[in-house]
């Protein structure tokens, strides 16, 4: 079983995923557990995971700016439903995201 560290946010298949913040992919494909995932690092130790997609837009060392699409929804993962893992690391330890986007 895989260990998630982040939110399942229900959407749409097809629906397209984008970046929270600006950054760099430094992964962008399946890993079992995840299904199609892209990895942004944003510098400072932070990175972003963006799982369970149905179509990766980006490649390995893409320079992305906030809100652009990286991804689209669906249900790689082996969810019963389509929708977007999310989950946020900080120098490689799991951040709560709710407690991360209450402080901006």
């Amino acid at each position: 079983m895989t260990n998630w560290h982040g939110v399942f946010i229900k959407a749409e298949s097809g629906v397209e995923v984008r970046a929270v913040a600006a950054g760099k992919v430094v992964f962008a494909d399946w890993l079992r557990g995840f299904g199609n995932v892209v990895i942004l690092d944003h510098g400072e130790g932070y990175m972003t995971v963006y799982g369970n997609n149905d179509s990766l837009l980006r490649n390995p060392g893409d320079t992305v700016r906030t809100a652009e699409a990286l991804a689209t929804v669906g249900s790689s993962g082996g969810q019963d439903e389509s929708g977007l893992y999310f989950e946020i690391r900080h120098r490689g330890q799991p951040q709560d995201p709710a407690k991360w986007m209450a402080a901006k």
